[in-house]
């Protein structure tokens, strides 16, 4: 029968899962075991996908993860395919937290799952994006008479997952470490918090929604989860400075201070992963050296300094502001009003392949939570299309302008 070539013997399976038990036995007494994976749903894994690599699965086949290659890290309106994109960056945080997952001996599954996972419902336009489209969040709850809703990009990513997809159901511990990589903010020491289980997870999420400063608390439930927090701010403090030589800004350069961390990306990465590696070796804990943790913040505060804000790099983004705002309340007046022409329907909400559910909220009644689940799906280029295709403001769409490929030197 042809079902044969496509069917395991059972001396198959005992071969993989001997090998699997192997691997497992090797991890450290402070490593996530698979047997420890806590699913909505029990046994869906098979012998081939244990647990987390199974997550890894879900997550790379699901609709937006091929949309990575189109959002913002830090330059926005640049024609320049050596500059980092996200989907580019989640592959960055991913090797780099397996190269400490598997030194400190670690599940590579689970942390892969959360590295590739963490930016999945990141707004166009990076993080300036993320805050225009909070702000217009607020500011339609206000209208429609809610108490004040916040959007944050590491939320959205675990909600896309937990609340809005079919057949997506992602670890309790993937999710974990999703909603709270927070890749913001540097700590000296990296414990995991322990979680119950879905119930406080949900909780956990709409309190995020509610109050914006609670999801800054968080802390993922597994040592892989505080991993991938901190491999995410390795993989863009000195590739963030690398993207300003690909863009033709290096004058910049000469105001970044030295540290002993060193100068250059891979520098900065092999320093700073070594550093943690010793001094996290059987610990309950990711640790660094007193001294490298404060050269470390140095170079994080300069990021925040000559590039996050500076003028050349933000140049285009207060036009971003004011097409957020009007394209959000368009959109936000076609669910309001039923109109099935919109592309908030079209693309979003009766989008076969996308399969958003949104059966158990009520369309009608939560227009805003909708809008802005649409507007964090899109790219940069969708976005500025949309606009163009509506006429947003066409004075404005006529200003934007991209570097393009040959404006370089």
């Amino acid at each position: 029968m042809d079902k044969e070539y496509f069917k395991l013997t059972a001396g198959e399976e005992a071969y993989i899962r001997e090998g699997e038990s192997k691997r497992q036995e090797l991890l450290s007494r402070y490593a996530t075991r698979n047997e420890q994976a806590i699913f909505p749903e029990q046994g869906r894994c098979d012998v081939m996908r244990p647990t987390f690599s199974r997550d890894v699965d879900k997550i790379i086949y699901c609709p937006l993860y091929s949309r990575y290659s189109d959002k913002t890290q830090v330059l926005s309106f640049f024609k320049n395919d050596n500059i980092t994109r996200r989907a580019l960056h989640v592959q960055l945080v991913s090797k780099i937290a397996r190269t400490i997952g598997r030194a400190l001996r670690l599940n590579c599954d689970l942390i892969e799952a959360i590295a590739l996972g963490h930016d999945i419902g990141h707004a166009p336009f990076g993080h300036k994006g993320e805050r225009y489209l909070s702000d217009c969040y607020q500011r339609g709850c206000a209208k429609a008479g809610r108490a004040p809703r916040y959007f944050n990009h590491n939320v959205q990513s675990a909600r896309y997952f937990r609340k809005m997809t079919l057949n997506y159901d992602i670890s309790l511990q993937t999710l974990s470490g999703i909603i709270s990589h927070n890749g913001e903010k540097v700590c000296r020491e990296y414990a995991p918090s322990k979680l119950s289980g879905f119930k406080e997870f949900d909780f956990i999420l709409e309190k995020c929604t509610t109050d914006n400063e609670f999801h800054k608390t968080l802390r993922p439930d597994t040592l892989e989860g505080c991993v991938v927090r901190l491999s995410d701010i390795i993989a863009y403090i000195g590739k963030d400075r690398q993207d300003l030589y690909y863009a033709d800004m290096y004058e910049k350069s000469q105001y970044f201070k030295p540290t002993i961390l060193g100068n250059s990306n891979a520098g900065i990465i092999s320093n700073t992963v070594t550093n943690i590696v010793k001094n996290s070796i059987d610990s309950p804990s990711l640790n660094m050296d007193a001294k490298v943790f404060e050269e470390f913040e140095i170079l994080l505060k300069d990021n925040y300094l000559q590039i996050y804000g500076d003028e050349v790099v933000t140049k285009n983004y207060s036009s971003v502001e004011t097409l957020m705002d009007k394209l959000y309340f368009v959109l936000r007046g076609d669910i309001i009003d039923g109109n099935e022409d919109s592309y908030v329907y079209k693309h979003h909400i009766n989008n076969k392949f996308y399969k958003v559910n949104y059966e158990k909220a009520g369309i009608r009644e939560h227009a805003d939570d909708i809008v802005t689940d649409y507007i964090s799906g899109m790219t940069d280029d969708y976005f500025i299309e949309l606009c163009r295709k509506l006429h947003i403001d066409d004075d404005i769409m006529s200003r934007i302008k991209y570097r393009g490929y040959f404006d370089q030197n």
